[in-house]
């Protein structure tokens, strides 16, 4: 008996070193330039398909905008994070999406009525409105996480100066790997004008989309396009893609919803169809069809790298 307890204390103690220990990759994308980032989003035959993990990427545990949720999407592939900032009552840029605590933290009320101090009392919460042990952080704060990891798609909520942004990106050094996402062409024009090196996500589903943002001096080898959360007729990725404009498709709801009842096979279809990047409210599923896109074509970069911790 006295043997049996202690195979078992034995079995039981390398179940736990092993997993104690096992090793968890970790898939970043590195850029030490604006230009090298410019370079790799340009659209070309060549094109790496990439996930933007919508919000961060939140799940079981893991809330939205949160560094700790970023950090457990590049555990199974190279991400683009779109995450989004507010204002605080002291205006420090902050991570959320909702201009109310209420859904994503253990707060009430209004962002806009908090200064930063106040926010810091409250605790992000999962999707599942669970308590997690994390905290609203600053852009500043995620900025500087993402260095040498990820491609951020910042989402400049109503209100956010944009020069608070463009100051933010230049303070933290992050003009490789950030790019601002606009809404219109007037916007777009404004980032273009506060900083024409960053790249921007612009709203564009064809030529006039781009030549108004041109005449208001946006340069195409500064711009992806988000083409909308439907799949748009094949010449509107053919004049983009032929400009060298890369696309971003939004499958976070109707088209994720299909994708689970149907199969993920249908975001290798929609990158198959002209889409580099997808959009996902399921960045892990549509992250395996586009790694398998990229294996079936033997496509190559050299600013993705597999980290093993």
């Amino acid at each position: 008996m006295f043997q049996n307890k202690n195979f078992c204390f034995s079995f039981c103690f390398l179940i736990i070193s092993t997993l104690g220990f096992a090793q968890v990759n970790e898939y970043v994308l590195q850029f030490k330039t604006p230009l090298q980032l410019h370079r790799f989003l340009k659209y070309s035959n060549k094109s790496i398909p990439l996930i933007s993990a919508h919000r961060g990427g939140p799940t079981t545990g893991f809330p939205e905008n949160s560094t700790a949720t970023f950090a457990n999407a590049i555990r199974y592939n190279p991400t683009i994070v779109e995450t989004d900032i507010a204002l605080s009552k002291d205006s420090v840029l902050v991570m959320m999406h909702d201009n109310k605590l209420d859904r994503t933290t253990t707060g009430t009320g209004k962002i806009e009525k908090y200064t930063y101090k106040e926010l810091q009392q409250f605790f992000l919460k999962d999707n599942e409105g669970n308590q997690t042990p994390y905290k609203i952080e600053t852009l500043d704060q995620v900025l500087q996480w993402g260095k040498g990891k990820v491609i951020y798609n910042l989402d400049v909520k109503k209100g956010v100066p944009m020069k608070m942004i463009v100051d933010a990106v230049r303070r933290n050094k992050a003009e490789a790997y950030s790019v601002i996402i606009t809404y219109n062409a007037t916007q777009a024009a404004e980032v273009a004008q506060l900083a024409p090196d960053l790249m921007i996500s612009v709203s564009a589903r064809g030529k006039e989309d781009v030549e108004r943002m041109e005449n208001l001096g946006v340069k195409v080898d500064k711009m992806i396009a988000f083409v909308g959360t439907a799949e748009p007729k094949a010449e509107v990725y053919q004049y983009l893609n032929g400009r060298g404009i890369a696309c971003i498709l939004g499958t976070m709801g109707n088209i994720d919803k299909s994708a689970a009842a149907n199969g993920d096979a249908l975001y290798y279809k929609l990158i198959e169809n002209g889409a580099t990047i997808l959009s996902s409210d399921r960045p892990v599923q549509a992250g395996k069809q586009a790694t398998k896109f990229t294996n079936d074509k033997k496509l190559k970069s050299r600013h993705i790298k597999i980290i093993k911790r």
